[in-house]
């Protein structure tokens, strides 16, 4: 493996990719901490991990694109979650995507163009009871309306 093709991980991530090299189920325990440094999985770090752990691409991209928590597209500086099951969904959890479609040209799966901002559907964020909800970076928002984005966003400008 040359030097180049690692250059992208961290020296934290070269070492656990090394240890998890022989353990079973090692591929997704190996993505996941990929994912977790990057913020998603790039073609280039699916062809080092590929490489390191001598695994054809294709199993790796079969891996990726089978669980959802996989990103394959970089995510903005603040990933926007919105829950769109069942509680969510009754509640008006499209009408929030709908808004942030609207009001700032976001996609699911999207990008903003000044990268600030990301977006995806989730079936649940565990919080029913305060449907509907989304996350901005993390932070969790209950019982949002279409008429809540602008503000609730704006506190991440």
């Amino acid at each position: 493996m040359s030097e180049k093709n690692i250059a992208n991980f961290s020296p934290e991530l070269i070492t656990f990719i090394e240890e998890w090299k022989t353990k079973p189920g090692n591929l997704v325990m190996v993505l996941h901490k990929v994912q977790e440094e990057q913020g998603y999985i790039s073609r280039e770090a699916a062809d080092e991990v590929a490489e390191m752990l001598d695994v054809p691409l294709a199993k790796i991209w079969g891996v990726i694109t089978f669980y959802h928590f996989f990103k394959l597209n970089k995510p903005g500086k603040y990933n926007i979650q919105v829950c769109l099951g069942t509680a969510c969904y009754l509640k008006g959890g499209q009408a929030l995507v709908d808004e942030l479609k609207s009001s700032i040209n976001l996609d699911v799966g999207g990008l903003t163009e000044d990268g600030r901002f990301s977006l995806d559907a989730v079936r649940c964020l565990g919080c029913c009871g305060l449907a509907p909800v989304m996350t901005v970076g993390g932070e969790v928002y209950g019982k949002v309306t279409k008429a809540q984005v602008a503000g609730i966003l704006e506190k991440y400008n």
